[in-house]
């Protein structure tokens, strides 16, 4: 296990490095000017003498490659600049926002994961059965379906037709002060929309792993043996079936940070998601590349976590192979 984990983390710097120099490559070929964004309205009235000055000031006057290595051996010594459209150093940014989207992400993930079993789990014991058949309906219904806009149906019908909900944020409107059962409330809408739109893949995996398992010899040799159908589902099919999802628990991450996005804005969760919108619109290339870094890690570390996980599950997989 150490040695793959080694090795892992050993391949993660290369890559890391290409991502964070193609942030900066495809920015400088962006038609948006970061200057003029970080001027406003001021940059229409500014001389051209002025908005040199500024771009000097920015450091995006300088060529791609030293810009880059300007910025990468800074954010290795900790200093990750400072983001021209938050007028902030970009890891106060990060450090503000990162937590309320890792609460929201882990949420919605572990709510995903837990659903997606227990149904894929239910409707394997039947296949082609009444409980299969509505919840798989479902299921690829919901893969189709944007997460943007199942939050807006959530915002509808638990907040505006019901009002059992609130509609967004983190708090309560003219609140000050941040409270744990404002949060908790304005937690379950987003989270449920999230976990809902990532359930889909994790149900149809686990429910044919699991009916696959029920056909195999050993399933059949336990009720041979007269266990009960409990035991059976739980002790044998269930484990057997839910290898395959481990795998796909690393998959997963890249379209959790990209449904969470939507989901932040939409329900205008104070995460990283406005704050990226406007690193990329702004070509506030130290912002830009901080998250995008953070991104990719979370990506590699996911992948990482399901192997780890498979080969905990399945003895027969060697780490060190």
């Amino acid at each position: 296990m150490a040695r793959m984990t080694g090795r892992r983390l050993l391949l993660a710097a290369p890559v890391l490095l290409v991502v964070t120099f193609g942030v900066f490559a495809v920015a400088a070929a962006s038609p948006f000017d970061p200057v003029k964004a970080y001027a406003g309205t001021a940059g229409l009235t500014a001389s051209q003498e002025t908005l040199d000055q500024l771009r000097a000031n920015l450091g995006v006057d300088q060529p791609l490659v030293p810009r880059w290595w300007e910025w990468l051996t800074s954010a290795a010594t900790g200093d990750l600049g400072d983001s021209s459209v938050m007028r902030r150093p970009v890891a106060d940014v990060i450090t503000e926002r990162l937590g309320w989207s890792v609460l929201l992400a882990t949420t919605a993930f572990v709510l995903a994961i837990l659903l997606g079993t227990a149904l894929g789990v239910a409707a394997a014991r039947r296949p082609g059965g009444p409980l299969d058949r509505c919840v798989s309906s479902a299921a690829y219904t919901l893969e189709a379906a944007p997460a943007f806009w199942l939050g807006l149906l959530a915002i509808w019908f638990f907040a505006l037709r019901l009002g059992v909900l609130p509609a967004g944020g983190l708090t309560d409107s003219g609140s000050d002060i941040v409270t744990f059962g404002q949060v908790a409330s304005h937690l379950v809408l987003p989270a449920a929309v999230l976990g809902v739109s990532q359930m889909p893949w994790f149900y149809l995996y686990v429910r044919q792993g699991v009916a696959d398992a029920l056909g195999e010899d050993p399933v059949r040799g336990a009720r041979a043996r007269g266990l009960s159908e409990r035991t059976v589902l739980l002790g044998h099919a269930w484990r057997s079936g839910m290898l395959p999802m481990l795998t796909l628990i690393g998959s997963r991450v890249p379209e959790l940070i990209t449904g969470a996005l939507l989901i932040e804005t939409v329900f205008s969760w104070p995460g990283i998601a406005a704050a990226t919108v406007e690193a990329a619109t702004s070509v506030d290339f130290p912002l830009l590349a901080a998250l995008t870094v953070l991104a990719t890690a979370a990506v590699l570390i996911g992948n990482l976590f399901s192997d780890l996980l498979y080969g905990l599950a399945d003895p027969r997989v060697g780490f060190d192979g």
